[in-house]
């Protein structure tokens, strides 16, 4: 059995491209359910992939790589206004990621993300 380590980087790069296409095709799924549910979302892979880069990539370039445009230009086509349903099971399932011992250390300095949906409105 293969551990996470141990996955070649240009495997683990090709499943990252086709979840990040992936998300791009379910614009209808909402960050704040991604966060609800999972725990991480959209911004969330856009500020680890500019950790990442060490510097090559800053977190506007990191989101448009994600978001496939300016995340501006994405907040304003597809973001609705949460309800406080959704923000409710999103602050829960951050809780749990504080709460997760086997996380790895760098994952808590990145929850919640830069810009939580909580905190954003569509088109601004």
């Amino acid at each position: 059995m293969a551990t996470l380590n141990q996955i070649d980087d240009a495997v683990a790069a090709a499943a990252f491209r086709r979840i990040v296409r992936h998300l791009r095709h379910r614009s209808d799924a909402q960050n704040v359910d991604l966060m609800g549910l999972a725990g991480f979302c959209r911004n969330c892979l856009a500020d680890w992939l500019a950790e990442a880069s060490g510097g090559a990539l800053d977190r506007e370039a990191a989101r448009e790589a994600v978001y496939g445009m300016p995340y501006a230009e994405w907040k304003a086509r597809h973001q609705a206004e949460a309800t406080p349903e959704q923000l409710a099971r999103m602050e829960a399932s951050v809780a749990k990621n504080r709460a997760d011992a086997a996380l790895d250390e760098a994952l808590d300095k990145t929850f919640p993300a830069s810009d939580p949906p909580a905190l954003t409105q569509p088109g601004r």
